[in-house]
Parts: C-alpha cells; structure tokens; sequence
C-alpha cells in the first residue's frame, strides 16, 4: 500500500454534520457497529471513511 494513496476521512463532528445528527448519536451507531469506526492516535479518535458515510446515507432514509 502506497502512503500516498492514503483517504482522507471525517471526525464525528463532520460525520454528525453531514448527516444532520448529534455527535452522541454518531458515537452510538459506533459503538453498535451501525457505522464502521477507525481509532487513529494514543487517544482512541474516531475517523469515519467518507465512503462508509455515503453508503448508511445511500440505505436508510435517516436524514428525512
């Protein structure tokens, strides 16, 4: 795997923003496995593929 192929991917503030939920709610999908979480960094972050993102979007209507 080349670095340089490397995707950007969403905080859970952006993800909660862009599908217009709370961030609590974002960590919760999370948690239960709703939507696939990637914990970067000493603290545990959570980062969010934009493609993983678009797919819960594209599958429910959560957003209406």
């Amino acid at each position: 795997m080349e670095y340089n192929s490397i995707e950007p991917m969403l905080t859970t503030s952006e993800v909660a923003r862009k599908l217009n939920l709370h961030v609590n709610t974002i960590r919760r999908w999370s948690n239960l496995g709703i939507i696939t979480a990637y914990r970067i960094g000493p603290r545990g972050d959570r980062r969010f593929k934009i493609q993983d993102v678009e797919r819960l979007l594209s599958k429910s209507d959560i957003t209406k």
